[in-house]
């Protein structure tokens, strides 16, 4: 079923016109032009997010065949734009106390925003290629926005250095595609491969490169070797918004690449993505526990998170899509808790960045110190809070499809990562206060922690909503 390519593409072509207009007005305000630009695409990511919403079709393909949109691709769009408005909500304070408030960094995410719908959305390899090019030039500049800081010029530095390594591996392993099969098309491809028995030695190559290459943007193991450096170096909201977004648009686009063009052929890539998925959660666990960086603590811990999600990629079957998207839903909330509790706290030399500096913070700021706890025991699974479910579903979807010993390394490794969340409670609460620690939450801070807060905790009692929403993630993927 086709329908214009105009309406089709109406959420990202509104939000590119609106970044053109706020770039455009921003650059002739003298005063507050960060407030307005910051202000401006939250109103504009709100707009968009209805012009999604209004795409809620089956399925609807452009005459090209360039881009796609259906259920899952429209929920997947929904969290990703989800995940934005919580990183301008909690930046603004942030910017403004180290004086790099400048208007062009909500306008960067927009621009990163805008590549990631785009890539979700590709039909077509090249169109694929020009979403996540789009995507990953804004996360550069975003990376080393803080001109001041030597840590983040470097963490853009490796970032990009790496960024072009895996656009590289993403381009080749694409020419590989078409070479064998003559066809950029997921759907032409799929026909042509319809007839194969087996892959042939170009196609696995070209299959393994572009694994590797979103390997790097989802900073699964081992192409994860940026991602501590980055997450430290880049300014803090920028960390959040790297933890989340880019994953989740990295993570729909490898679903829809290997269940689409290549869905025939689980036995050929299913072995490559339960090494990723071993290894992703083997280091997250072990990696983070002699971190003192809290940065760069919540860098291997996502690495970990990643292994788990990707044990629902290789169980393919509608239980795994679906823990996917549920475990991505909550992983936002949990990350943004944390993130928004880390913006609001600030010592002699600023922002808080090391978890010794939170010695003693259960006894001055125990309401803080309270939400804190809650995320932590959340990201460790502790039931009933959402991480456990986040978790339980995901190993259930093993489970149904006999991958037991991916599910009990699984279940090993969320142990042991248990550890290194319970040392910060411990330094919360058992380590004498150190210094003085000061607590600024405006409005904007205060809804991110509360929101969080109360979906973590209440996960419990409208879980059914969220597993009715899911039946719609998983219909266009496996069905």
């Amino acid at each position: 079923m086709t329908i214009n390519i105009n309406f089709l593409l109406i959420p990202e072509i509104v939000l590119i016109l609106g970044i053109i207009a706020i770039l455009l007005i921003s650059v002739f305000i003298n005063k507050n032009s960060f407030k307005f630009s910051l202000y401006s695409s939250l109103i504009l990511l709100i707009i968009t997010s209805f012009l999604v919403l209004l795409n809620y079709q089956d399925s609807f393909i452009n005459n090209n065949k360039l881009f796609i949109t259906n259920l899952f691709i429209i929920n997947f769009k929904i969290l990703i734009i989800i995940s934005s408005i919580l990183v301008l909500l909690i930046m603004e304070n942030y910017f403004q106390d180290l004086k790099i408030n400048k208007f062009e960094i909500p306008i960067l995410i927009l621009f990163s925003v805008f590549g990631m719908l785009v890539m979700i959305s590709s039909n077509n390899l090249m169109s694929m290629y020009l979403g996540i090019e789009i995507q990953s030039l804004s996360l550069y500049i975003l990376a080393s926005i803080n001109r001041k800081s030597l840590k983040s010029s470097e963490a853009g530095l490796k970032y990009f250095i790496l960024g072009a390594l895996s656009s590289a591996f993403l381009l080749y392993g694409c020419s590989l595609i078409y070479g064998f099969t003559g066809s950029l098309n997921f759907e032409d491809i799929y026909q042509k491969m319809s007839v194969f028995n087996n892959l042939n030695i170009g196609l696995i190559f070209g299959l393994i490169f572009v694994i590797t290459s979103l390997g790097f943007k989802i900073s699964a193991v081992p192409f994860h070797m940026w991602a501590p450096d980055v997450y430290e170096g880049s300014p803090t909201p920028i960390t959040a918004f790297f933890t989340t977004a880019p994953k989740i648009a990295g993570i729909a686009l490898l679903i829809r690449f290997l269940f689409e063009p290549f869905g025939n052929f689980w036995f050929d890539w299913h072995q490559i993505i339960i090494f990723i998925s071993i290894a992703s959660m083997i280091l997250g666990a072990f990696a983070a526990i002699v971190q003192d960086n809290f940065k760069r603590l919540l860098a291997y811990s996502s690495i970990g998170h990643i292994g788990y999600i990707l044990i629902g990629v290789v169980s393919a079957n509608d239980s795994g899509i679906k823990a996917i998207f549920i475990y991505l839903v909550i992983y936002i909330f949990m990350n943004f808790g944390i993130f928004a509790i880390l913006l609001s706290l600030k010592n002699d030399n600023g922002y808080i960045e090391k978890i010794s500096n939170l010695s003693g913070l259960g006894k001055s700021n125990p309401i803080v110190s309270i939400v804190l706890t809650i995320m932590l025991f959340s990201m460790a699974g502790i039931p009933p809070l959402a991480g456990f479910f986040g978790k339980f579903y995901i190993f259930i979807a093993a489970i149904e499809s006999k991958l037991f010993v991916l599910a009990i390394i699984g279940v090993l490794s969320s142990v042991i990562a248990a550890f290194y969340y319970l040392r910060i409670i411990k330094v919360i609460y058992f380590e004498e206060n150190k210094e003085n620690l000061e607590i600024t939450l405006n409005p904007n801070t205060k809804f991110v922690i509360y929101l969080s807060a109360l979906f973590i905790i209440l996960f419990i009692f409208f879980q059914s909503k969220i597993l009715e929403l899911s039946n719609f993630v998983s219909y266009n993927i496996i069905n």
